[in-house]
């Protein structure tokens, strides 16, 4: 008898990297109710400790220290800020076609009331709030950006809720 050792793997945390810690950790804390675990902390290039040593691994050579912030959502995910001094500070360009990670998305029932307040915090509506499941069920999304343009979706229901009925079969 042989086991599958395939199994789901959790998400842990993510990475973003924005040009204004102090701000992103305010958005992110007042706008999405995130926790603050660690509030904004400098992290010098410094080969003798692990942390310096690990970001040398990871970000090469070419830095000497940078911020970083961590917070979490409700249900246990974490969310690492980064703020690098010699970094771009403008969001790349909007390109959902080409590789790499296109967005996250958060999910709360008061979609209306989250979209308002990520524009009245300095974010931008993608596009209208939109129904998968019009007249039927209540599933609502919606694009939008937080006000470093960074793109993120917002849900009403459970992604498995959402997709389990065939959301494109009509």
């Amino acid at each position: 008898m042989s086991t599958s050792k395939d199994y789901p793997k959790s998400f842990s945390h993510i990475g973003i990297t924005v040009p204004d810690i102090e701000k992103a950790v305010k958005f992110y804390s007042e706008v999405m109710g995130w926790y603050v675990i660690m509030p904004p902390s400098k992290i010098k290039k410094d080969a003798d400790t692990a942390i310096g040593q690990m970001c040398i691994d990871v970000f090469g050579d070419d830095w000497e220290e940078f911020e970083i912030a961590h917070m979490s959502t409700s249900d246990g995910i974490g969310i690492e800020l980064f703020t690098f001094p010699h970094g771009v500070k403008e969001a790349p360009e909007f390109n959902p076609f080409n590789t790499g990670l296109f967005h996250f998305c958060v999910q709360d029932p008061d979609i209306e009331g989250l979209v308002d307040k990520v524009v009245a915090y300095g974010g931008k509506q993608r596009m209208p709030i939109k129904s998968y499941y019009p007249n039927d069920k209540p599933y609502k999304m919606c694009y939008v950006e937080d006000p470093f343009g960074i793109v993120f979706e917002i849900y009403t229901h459970s992604y498995e809720l959402t997709y389990s009925s065939g959301a494109y079969s009509k």
